[in-house]
């Protein structure tokens, strides 16, 4: 049940059938199946709880309509009857655990089953449940020059179109920045009244508008870290070069303004790594580069400067740095010689551990996408073939000794340019 354990739906029986008896039987595999992992709660084919609370057998899944008494986490008794619960037989506190380990592609079609579930899967509860039991699935937010915005999921190879975003037409056609928090893709921009951003709800999956910064802004050094995330630097409206940062928690909706940096830049890239926030390259001025990179500690709420964490810096006509965390080890794809580099904390130096699967020169970074894709390092790129244009998504894990670039998946006829890529772990 190691990896890839949430799919047992998927895997066993094909994609929900929506016709109620089906899912039933369904989830009585996938519960039976996550149950027997622990071989202390199993006897004679039945799950115990105590003495008050036991599941049938899956040959035995003709159930009567009887009430059980159980008792929730808080410790009160109540009864339950079968119409009234998830999985009938099983408590709800228990269904939930085990419905966290399926796949997040499933929620949809389990909201059609009753308005139970419906009411269930629209609070983004599971959500929050499947982070406290680290179930977390990484799905891949693209926007390329000739699609809207996709989802594409790497276990199911399956990729999705999100519904398209009703902003104005100075949004759609302005550089954007993108940033996957939470449950929510954070598309950052200008509208014809300003600075805006848009956001995607992974729960009722749909757009809405997200409340500004209170120091709106672009150009920024952003990341996340479960629920929430920092914004760094940037250029404000009159085109000022930013040191003030803000943490946004998707949880509450809310901007927090953070202590100032010790220096402005704007085209900086920021990233998590062993719980605390970095920030590097960028440009101080339009001529400017910078090599230092910052640190800001949460707990003490204090930024600690990082002299030549960044050497040579990135030009005005370079993309951001490039960079990628992956097991609080951090990456960078060089926009100039085509390697992936590796940050050796220690000595604040860098070293070449590969080649990259497609050249980033071309471009000086930009049309480009070097991610963290779980344990997995990310790149994604086009290019223009006898067919049309592609989109090519590679997937390297740099932890495993031997392992070479693996082609993730090929999306043709979206065009050859990646505008905005994010990796939502939900």
């Amino acid at each position: 049940m190691a990896g890839g354990q949430g799919c047992v739906l998927s895997q066993l029986l094909g994609p929900f059938d929506r016709e109620r008896g089906s899912l039933q039987k369904n989830l009585y595999l996938l519960t039976y199946m996550l149950l027997a992992k622990n071989s202390d709660l199993l006897k004679d084919g039945q799950y115990i709880v105590g003495k008050e609370l036991t599941i049938p057998t899956l040959d035995n899944t003709g159930l009567k309509k009887k009430k059980h008494v159980a008792k929730t986490r808080s410790g009160k008794d109540y009864s339950q009857g079968y119409n009234d619960c998830f999985i009938p037989g099983l408590h709800d506190d228990l269904a939930l655990d085990c419905l966290a380990w399926a796949c997040r592609s499933d929620y949809p079609s389990l909201a059609c089953l009753s308005k139970k579930f419906k009411s269930l899967i629209s609070s983004g509860y599971m959500y929050k449940l499947r982070r406290q039991i680290g179930r977390i699935e990484h799905w891949v937010y693209l926007a390329c020059s000739l699609m809207p915005w996709e989802a594409f999921d790497p276990a199911r190879q399956r990729w999705m179109r999100l519904p398209r975003m009703p902003c104005d037409d100075c949004f759609s056609c302005a550089d954007k920045e993108s940033l996957a928090v939470g449950t929510q893709l954070l598309v950052f921009g200008r509208e014809i009244s300003g600075f805006a951003i848009w956001m995607y709800s992974v729960v009722t999956r749909d757009w809405s508008r997200c409340p500004l910064m209170n120091l709106p802004r672009c150009l920024f050094g952003s990341s996340c870290h479960g629920e929430i995330a920092i914004v760094a630097g940037g250029s404000d409206k009159y085109g000022h070069v930013l040191k003030s940062a803000e943490l946004y928690n998707s949880e509450l909706g809310h901007w927090e303004t953070l202590p100032d940096m010790n220096l402005p830049r704007k085209m900086c890239s920021g990233f998590f790594m062993d719980g605390k926030f970095y920030v590097i390259g960028g440009m101080l001025s339009h001529t400017d580069s910078l090599t230092c990179g910052e640190e800001y500690d949460l707990e003490t709420r204090v930024w600690r400067r990082i002299l030549n964490m960044y050497p040579g810096g990135n030009r005005a006509s370079q993309s951001p740095p490039l960079v990628a965390v992956v097991n609080n080890q951090l990456y960078a794809a060089d926009q100039t010689t085509n390697v992936v580099k590796k940050y050796d904390k220690l000595n604040n130096t860098w070293n070449v551990i590969s080649q990259l699967p497609v050249r980033v020169d071309s471009y000086n970074g930009w049309g480009f996408a070097f991610k963290s894709c779980g344990d997995k390092l990310l790149v994604v790129g086009g290019h223009r073939g006898p067919a049309g244009d592609i989109i090519v998504l590679h997937s390297w894990c740099p932890d495993e000794e031997g392992a070479e670039w693996k082609v993730l998946s090929v999306r043709e006829r979206v065009g050859a340019f990646v505008y905005n890529c994010a990796v939502m772990g939900c």
